[in-house]
Order: C-alpha cells, then structure tokens, then sequence
C-alpha cells in the first residue's frame, strides 16, 4: 500500500477532490408556501450533509488542519485533540485520518448512539464526558488534557479563527454565488459560532445592507442539538455576536414541528439545528414584504437515532 507524507497527502486530497463546499442550495418554496410567507419572499437552505462527513463541520475541520499544518502547529506523529458535542467529532474523525493523525476527542455521554457507533469505527480514542454538563463540559476536559501533554495539537475549535475563516472563505461565497448577489437575509445557528460568524462577515463586507441573524434556543433547557443558549454558555472566541442584526429564538417544538413541515413539503429530513434554522427564518419571513432568505441543513437526521 502506497503511503504518503502530510504534503504528498494534502495534495492527493486536492487532487481526488474530496467532497467539501459547493453543497447545493435548496428552494424551499413549498415550505415557504405553507407556512404563510408571501411569493415575494424566497426561501433557501444549503445542503451541508453533501459535505464528506456529511455535516457543516467538515468545512472547519479542514481549514482547522490546513493552517496548523501551514504554521507548524501540527506535524506527523502528533495527535489532534479536541472536544465536540457531535457533528465536528465526525469531521476530525473523517479528516484526521485522512491526513494521517490519530485523533483524540471528548464528547459529552448524552451523543446519539449512531453517532457513537460511528466514531468507534473510526478507531480514534474517545472519551465521553458527563452529559450534564453538555459541550461545555466536554471542552473543559480537552483544554485539561492539553495544558498537561504538550504531545497533543489542540484545534480548540471553540477560539480558533480558523474556524470561522472556513465559512467566511468557502460558505459565503458559495450564497453570493449561488443567489447572483441576490440574498438579502442570512440566518444561521450558533454552537461555535464560527458559521454564522465568518458567513455573515463575508456576506456584510459585499453588501453591508445584508441582514445576518442567529438562531439560538428559547431557552436553556431546550436541548436543541448543535445549538447554544449564548446567555449561559462559555462563550466561544469564534463567534462575533456583533454581525448579528437580530437574535431569532426557537424552541424545540417549533424545530421539530418544522422538521416534519420540511419532510411533507419537501421530502427532506433533516437535523435538529436544520429544523431550527428554518423555523427562525419563516418567523423572519412572516415579517417581509419581499426578499431572499438563506439558512442552511447543517446535517441530516442519520446521525440522530
């Protein structure tokens, strides 16, 4: 079997083209139709699970590498450590690997089974860390780690620019792109934050007339997977609550109750955070006249079984 260098593989990776970014953009019109929006108003979602993991955080997880390895913070032989609540522990896994490190991730007990099951086929050390304490606590356990074994390179996903610069480069400039210039609202989830934060600053450097707005759950005890309630949580340095426009609140049944709206409407089904997202952005559509709304699917709903 042929092996490779870190700099062999990167270009190898280049060279198959790995599928991460240019996810389609989806019209939701039917979906808009039902819930009351007007014809003026349109409303479109990314498909992130076309991503390689099948999730969003592929598009960080790259970039997240990419430049630790450019900045020599991340070498063969070390092992990447971080911390993630689900979707990116994917994304590390998937991308660790495939540039040749192990991969050593804490994340919370409470992780749907599939997902679990998933990351051990990946042969990575795992260690799950009290579901009570949720993402937050899960970080703490990896910053603990790092601060003790300097052996390990910490992504830190949660204060690492790149996080955002992976949006802000690949995300944004597919929706300028893929709505001629024409998207007027941006709405986004936040759990780093880096996705609402590097689109939205991208998206408000063209047009700064562009609306940008969050999505976060009503309230602490939602339990809306991939989301943050940014009043109690760690703050993550990723995210810039400045871009923000407006903060959209959503509770779980309004995410779930959409996640059904989208499967009768559109034959789709999708996450938790992805039914949250377009609840928030029908609640902004309710209140236009005419304009063209993007939000995104984070994922799908296979890792949620």
């Amino acid at each position: 079997m042929k092996t490779y260098t870190t700099h062999q593989h990167l270009n190898y990776l280049e060279t198959v083209q790995w599928p991460i970014g240019q996810t389609p953009l989806l019209n939701l019109a039917a979906t808009a139709a039902a819930a009351g929006l007007p014809d003026s108003v349109r409303l479109l979602a990314k498909a992130e699970w076309f991503n390689l993991s099948g999730s969003v955080k592929d598009r960080a997880a790259r970039r997240i590498i990419q430049t630790a390895e450019a900045e020599g913070k991340l070498w063969p032989g070390m092992t990447l450590l971080d911390s993630s609540s689900g979707n990116m522990a994917l994304s590390y896994a998937s991308l660790g690997r495939l540039h040749g490190y192990k991969v050593k991730l804490f994340v919370p007990a409470n992780a749907t089974p599939a997902r679990l099951t998933l990351l051990q086929n990946y042969s990575i050390d795992l260690t799950l860390t009290d579901p009570a304490l949720g993402s937050d606590g899960a970080m703490a356990a990896a910053r603990a780690l790092a601060a003790q074994n300097p052996r390990y390179f910490y992504a830190n996903q949660y204060d690492n620019p790149a996080n955002w610069e992976a949006y802000y480069a690949t995300l944004a400039p597919e929706v300028w792109q893929q709505t001629g210039g024409q998207v007027t609202h941006f709405v986004a989830g936040v759990g780093s934050g880096g996705t609402f934060t590097g689109a939205a600053r991208w998206l408000k450097e063209c047009n700064p007339a562009i609306f940008c707005a969050t999505v976060q759950p009503q309230t602490e005890k939602e339990g809306i997977k991939g989301l943050k309630f940014m009043a109690t949580a760690v703050p993550p340095k990723t995210y810039d609550p400045s871009l923000a426009d407006a903060h959209l609140a959503v509770t779980a049944v309004e995410a779930n109750a959409t996640r059904q709206l989208l499967a009768d409407c559109e034959g789709l089904s999708v996450g938790p955070s992805g039914g949250a997202n377009v609840a928030a952005a029908l609640q902004l559509g309710r209140t236009l006249d005419q304009g063209t709304i993007v939000t995104l699917f984070p994922d799908d709903s296979r890792y949620y079984s």
